[in-house]
């Protein structure tokens, strides 16, 4: 445990952090989820607008830095061909 002020109220600040990020990253899977069964029934407007969901998601966690930007443009991309295929 540390004895430094400064670091006791960093090591708070990253767990708060840490339990957003978490919260971010599960919020994605959910919604990666969702769209692959919207493709899975064959329906294209929910497929659309799931991936609406899920591309806007992505762009959000990667603008508050939870997920790499390349990252965010690589799902963003195989999701989008997913849905063309």
């Amino acid at each position: 445990m540390a004895n430094i002020k400064s670091q006791i109220k960093r090591n708070r600040q990253n767990e708060a952090a840490r339990q957003r990020n978490r919260a971010v990253r599960s919020a994605l899977k959910t919604k990666t989820k969702q769209f692959e069964q919207a493709v899975e029934s064959g329906d294209t407007d929910a497929s659309a607008e799931a991936l609406a969901a899920v591309t806007k998601a992505y762009d959000q966690a990667a603008a508050k830095g939870v997920v790499h930007r390349s990252k965010a443009a690589n799902k963003k991309s195989r999701l989008a061909k997913r849905l063309s295929t």
